[in-house]
């Protein structure tokens, strides 16, 4: 998931579509998982057909095992190779799970404490000098991402091959203090580039193969790497962007934060061993008072995640579900790429949905959704999406009837010799002016949406944005109309 300049704006549009959709959904379902097969293999391609995505591969976890996994679509569209479950993808932010198992480990290996500062680990660099008191962030802060670091700087990709800065480099140019630490959510990939670093200078070696050895390899994430490979046992997909075009495949300079290459298979095995003993009986890592540590609630979340989540926990979001249960998940949100997991301890339930797309939210939604449903945990916070696109078509129409009844009624003033074009300012009334400032304001966020490379609201909603951005300038330029267009016996336009 990304945090960008217009998050507080993106929170303030989901809650408004949300409050005027209604989800008159029956959560009662007696459907076996084979029927619930069987509904999937219809609603995805209509899903993907209808917000353009190419390729998405899944993974199911019942009773704390997976229980079956596909793919729909393609890993290529250009050379027509299919997506399946063993395709391996780009995970993004789901890594942060995953980097916090390696964390935990070391905290098992009594290497280190989560709640030790960081800096007194680190051996092969150093915090730069900032207002805050660095020697109080402590390696729990940056799990649950309260360090009060920033960020960090989005879309910083090279291609496999390319010359990229060291991992230290990142760290000096990115590690920038916006608050406290300790003092409040705030979700950085600095953060976990820092425990990055700390697994490396506590153990010797290098993250990858730390990585490898002691979570991928006993997990038996057998086609999942933090290094890049040309030997992947399929080729890496390349990711979509918003307007459909293929984003080559690419990699960061750090690994901890975003950087896993991984199946959904892969995930989906990671997934089932984030849960208590009595439901996953293989091997594990961990013992279960550490994941049990993994998945308690550590700090509120805020800005536009209280959306969908109440908590985040040790590398994970946390929200109650309608039913009283807890659940665990992350997603991961690149360029070109977008990712998820869920999972419920307490059941033993999870799901895996990973897509070479960023018009995904919208389907990622669905699946949970019906998933949720499926399993009687009535809504997940992620369905709020599927809430919103309704919500938000609802609006588009609300503006274009606005915009066409205001319309209707200045042309039949017009022809009834009630109006007439008025441009000189100083005969103009109250409402004209507040007419006039809602065009030059509403103006200025369509150039300013437009002009902008990424907007998470664009994001959220693909197929209804276009039609939103269109009826915000329809009904602009009726304001703009009604402003200009002056009633005869100079009474207050109405409105």
């Amino acid at each position: 998931m990304k945090k960008l300049k217009d998050i507080h704006l993106a929170a303030f549009f989901l809650l408004l579509v949300m409050i005027i959709s209604c989800d008159f959904n029956n959560h009662e379902t007696s459907l076996s998982e084979d029927d619930f097969r069987e509904q999937l293999d219809q609603s995805i391609p209509i899903w993907m057909d209808r917000y353009e995505v190419p390729g998405v591969s899944i993974a199911l976890i019942n009773n704390g095992e997976i229980s079956w996994s596909d793919a729909y679509g393609f890993a290529d569209l250009g050379k027509q190779i299919r997506m399946t479950a063993e395709t391996v993808c780009r995970v993004e932010s789901i890594s942060k799970s995953v980097t916090a198992r390696g964390v935990m480990k070391l905290v098992e290996m009594e290497k280190i404490g989560l709640d030790d500062p960081v800096y007194i680990h680190l051996k092969s660099w150093e915090f730069p000098e900032s207002e805050y008191d660095i020697e109080r962030v402590t390696i729990r802060h940056l799990l649950c991402h309260s360090s009060g670091l920033s960020l960090g700087t989005i879309g910083l990709e090279y291609a496999p091959d390319e010359e990229k800065p060291s991992l230290r480099e990142s760290l000096s140019r990115e590690v920038r203090f916006e608050r406290e630490p300790g003092s409040k959510f705030n979700y950085s990939n600095v953060g976990f580039h820092l425990l990055e670093l700390l697994i490396e200078d506590v153990t010797g070696k290098d993250f990858s193969e730390f990585m490898e050895e002691e979570i991928l390899i006993p997990l038996e994430m057998v086609h999942a790497s933090f290094e890049w490979s040309e030997d992947f046992i399929t080729p890496v997909p390349n990711g979509h962007n918003l307007k459909g075009e293929p984003i080559q495949v690419y990699v960061y300079s750090e690994k901890g934060a975003g950087g896993l290459f991984a199946s959904a298979v892969d995930i989906a095995r990671f997934v089932e061993t984030g849960m208590v003993n009595e439901f996953y009986s293989g091997e594990n890592i961990l013992s279960e008072d550490s994941i049990r540590e993994l998945n308690s609630t550590v700090i509120e979340v805020s800005d536009i995640y209280a959306l969908v989540s109440e908590h985040y926990g040790l590398g994970h979001f946390i929200e109650t579900l309608p039913n009283g249960q807890r659940a665990v998940f992350s997603g991961g949100q690149g360029n070109g790429w977008m990712t998820h997991f869920h999972l419920v301890p307490e059941t033993g339930d999870g799901i895996v949905i990973l897509t070479n797309s960023s018009r995904s939210w919208p389907l990622i939604s669905h699946i949970l959704s019906d998933w949720a449903e499926w399993n009687g945990f009535g809504s997940v916070g992620m369905g709020i999406i599927t809430k919103a696109i309704t919500g938000l078509w609802m609006l588009i129409g609300l503006i274009l009837a606005v915009s066409l009844w205001q319309m209707i009624r200045i042309i039949g003033d017009s022809m009834q010799g009630k109006r007439k074009f008025d441009v000189q300012i100083k005969n103009y009334s109250g409402v004209q002016f507040v007419q006039l400032g809602l065009f030059l304001i509403l103006i200025s966020v369509l150039i300013w949406s437009l002009t902008r490379e990424y907007l998470i609201i664009t994001s959220v909603f693909p197929g209804a944005s276009g039609w939103f951005l269109s009826a915000i300038l329809i009904f602009a330029v009726v304001m703009l109309i009604s402003a200009l267009i002056t009633r005869v016996d100079n009474t207050l336009p109405k409105t």
